[in-house]
């Protein structure tokens, strides 16, 4: 096991990933922006520098600055968390160069799976389905064309990055070249590839992940699955495991993990990844895309299979074999996670000092933040709070037991989004779990 590692990361994922290392006996380094110099994982580390101003581009997104660290610092492997870096194969080439090990997929694969096109095509390559579409659109007359052969409504989608960001959806072929150019303008500000690609859009359908683990010794397995269907503007909001619209459905879960299994094998993965898929009410899904890191909703599937994933990820990083099979995968127990954002009630980000903080507690209910009473929230990154997971016997528990948790939850100094977690837990269209992507949209879209 590595004895030091550099978090490159900051908020509620470097506070995770920090205390997986300090059980695990791992020194940590933390990095930082200036405008979280009081930020909780410096705190907790055992070491911290600044690495540059408040702006991502400045500090987290600073390749240089945070390799620079790891090297000065004696660090010998970066976990990169999610987003920033996490998907970046170049900085995962460059650790590679520096000696240091990237805590997750080799730089190659990266590229392959981070390129929803290549991703598209490698899918089908191995056997598993994918939502009719085209390749990369070259013109906005090739946009019309193509959304014509293909029918509408379809998306059009940024090869690369995520987040929402990139896609367009198309009513009519007409309108299809004049949303290429937006989709393509917006991906290439946000990710620096203005490529995209189009798909069918079908709907109505679910939202469906599949977490695979594999280590460098060819073992691959799945770790269940996450709803992950109730989505604002791309966005996911609320997660649970397993999905309730797989029940009575276990040969569609079966094959979904085969498929999961098969695709990780294909492009020879290595550490934690999460195999995204549409799933319709007829019983067909369809491979979306691949997320070559940790996903935020990583604790649902801890608290239903009993797996540390971030420690996993260390473990397999540092050439440790999986110990156990397929075979031996259980999962038990209905775990739901509820994102806490930081927003009015107009959908616009807060900012501020938290000045209160109360935190639910109890058996099976755990809060992932990195807030405390005077914590900074800054209004240069992601609004996430925090999120809020629980589990419990069944399905109908647990949600009695996450609104028992949202009512305890107290977080004055910055407001946040814990009413709509309380209205989303009240709708009889998520209540019955038979519930699709578009619940937020046309249920409360404001």
């Amino acid at each position: 096991m590595f004895e030091k590692i550099l978090i490159a990361n900051r908020g509620e994922i470097a506070v995770r990933i920090i205390r997986a290392c300090k059980e695990m006996g791992v020194q940590t380094v933390a990095v930082h922006s200036t405008a979280d110099a009081d930020a909780l994982h410096i705190r907790l580390a055992d070491e911290a520098y600044c690495i540059g101003g408040p702006r991502p581009q400045e500090s987290y997104l600073n390749e240089d600055a945070i390799l620079t660290v790891a090297a000065a610092s004696g660090a010998t492997a970066i976990h990169p968390g999610y987003g920033f870096l996490s998907e970046n194969a170049g900085f995962a080439r460059s650790c590679q160069e520096y000696g240091l090990v990237f805590v997750g997929p080799a730089p190659e694969v990266i590229d392959r799976m981070g390129d929803k096109d290549a991703a598209r095509r490698t899918a089908r390559e191995a056997g598993v389905p994918v939502v009719p579409g085209c390749d990369l659109i070259s013109s906005a007359e090739e946009a019309e064309t193509e959304a014509r052969r293909i029918g509408c409504p379809v998306l059009i989608k940024a090869r690369s990055g995520g987040g929402g960001r990139g896609i367009r959806k198309v009513e009519r072929a007409e309108d299809a070249g004049r949303a290429f150019v937006e989709a393509k303008a917006e991906a290439e500000a946000a990710f620096g590839d203005g490529e995209c690609y189009m798909e069918k859009f079908i709907a109505p359908a679910h939202h469906v992940e599949v977490q695979v683990l594999a280590d460098a010794h060819g073992n691959v397995v799945t770790l269940g699955e996450r709803e992950c269907s109730v989505q604002r503007r791309n966005q996911k909001l609320v997660e649970e495991s397993p999905a309730p619209c797989l029940d009575g459905h276990d040969e569609v879960r079966e094959r979904m993990y085969t498929a999961a299994r098969d695709l990780a094998r294909a492009v020879g993965y290595e550490g934690a990844g999460t195999i995204e898929y549409l799933y319709t009410d007829d019983g067909q899904f369809y491979f979306m895309e691949m997320n070559t890191r940790l996903q935020v909703e990583h604790p649902v599937t801890e608290f239903v299979t009993d797996i540390d994933l971030v420690k996993w990820q260390l473990r397999v990083a540092a050439g440790v074999a999986l110990p156990f099979s397929q075979e031996d995968i259980a999962t038990s127990k209905h775990a739901i996670e509820c994102r806490i954002n930081a927003e009015t009630p107009e959908l616009v980000p807060s900012c501020g000092t938290v000045s209160t903080l109360h935190v639910p507690n109890g058996p099976w209910v755990r809060f992932d933040s990195a807030l405390f009473p005077g914590a900074s929230v800054p209004p240069y990154y992601d609004s996430m709070l925090g999120k809020l997971i629980v589990r419990a016997g069944t399905r109908e528990e647990a949600i009695r037991k996450m609104r028992a948790a949202l009512s305890e939850l107290g977080i004055e100094g910055v407001e946040h989004n814990t009413p709509l977690m309380f209205d989303i837990l009240a709708n009889p269209e998520f209540l019955s779990g038979c519930y699709h992507t578009d619940l937020m949209e046309h249920l409360y879209e404001r």
